[in-house]
């Protein structure tokens, strides 16, 4: 019999709580869900008014994995629905994750959740940027760390202030928060920074997407700055190996890296952080140092 559970108000199934879904760390679906549950504060808030793209994962990160912007089938009558403008001028629709019940409902379906750049009331108008940065072996996030310290005083330079985040899987990304830009100049503006870094750290980076100029490279992706394309929504769990976060970093972490290991998080790591550091990503929240694109 499938449990039932209420949060706020609302009646949740939770199902299969028992099954493994990582067999490397033995982490169960109920301490994913647990997990969702402790850092909800952190983030709702940065899913807040954007509507979810879903990472399913449903048998673990070893299972299939299917990616879906539709609500799901069995999305409950109470779960907030955005009407979204796609690129051939249709309306589609997609969840809205607005509160913990939805949050769990969603947790229940072992997500990973995506986001775009923009508020569903103001669809392509970018309110931040972002740079993925990828990198191939034998190059790791130590070398993300280089180049993302080059691009945070490059992005200074024009006024915008850089926060990072690790991506939960190899790389690092690099956001700015932005006064509401359309997203088509936002890419131009993104892919033109990683033209410059790829001049500047010869070598090291490379801002095209071939695998065969990656390896040993970091790969500068700016091409989630497109009104359509979405990012791994800060504290997300990701479908790898291991429970691994997409986790909020000061720039002294940053800067000090020196090993990979330094810079995994794992699902039972997020709450200590945010009771000693807070949200470092609240900035792209409030807005308050939001800034103008040349």
């Amino acid at each position: 019999m499938t449990p039932i559970t209420e949060v706020e108000g609302r009646r949740i199934p939770l199902s299969n709580l028992e099954k493994v879904l990582y067999p490397a760390t033995g982490t169960t679906k109920g301490e994913l869900l647990h997990y969702c549950a402790t850092v909800a504060g952190a983030l709702l808030a940065h899913l807040h008014n954007r509507p979810v793209s879903f990472l399913r994962f449903p048998d673990g990160p070893a299972g299939q994995h299917f990616f879906t912007k539709n609500p799901p089938p069995g999305t409950p009558s109470w779960v907030k629905i955005a009407e979204v403008p796609r690129s051939e001028g249709k309306a589609a629709r997609q969840v809205v994750v607005s509160d913990l019940a939805t949050l769990m409902w969603a947790a229940n379906l072992v997500v990973e959740f995506h986001t775009p750049q923009w508020q569903a009331d103001a669809p392509a108008q970018a309110d931040r940027l972002v740079l993925d940065l990828d990198p191939g072996a034998p190059a790791s996030v130590v070398e993300c760390c280089a180049v993302a310290r080059w691009l945070r005083e490059r992005l200074a330079a024009d006024g915008l202030h850089a926060y990072a985040k690790t991506s939960g899987s190899k790389g690092l990304h690099l956001l700015s928060p932005l006064e509401p830009t359309p997203s088509d100049r936002v890419s131009t503006y993104a892919k033109t920074l990683a033209r410059e870094a790829e001049a500047e750290l010869a070598g090291l980076v490379t801002h095209k997407m071939a695998k065969a100029l990656r390896p040993g490279k970091v790969f500068i992706d700016f091409s989630q700055n497109a009104a359509a394309k979405t990012t791994a929504t800060p504290y997300t769990v990701r479908a790898k190996e291991r429970p691994t976060v997409s986790t909020p970093v000061s720039w002294q972490e940053v800067e000090s890296c020196a090993d990979p290991a330094e810079l995994t998080f794992l699902i039972g790591d997020i709450a200590a952080r945010l009771e000693r550091d807070g949200d470092l990503l609240g900035p792209l929240i409030n807005l308050n140092r939001a800034g103008r694109i040349p």
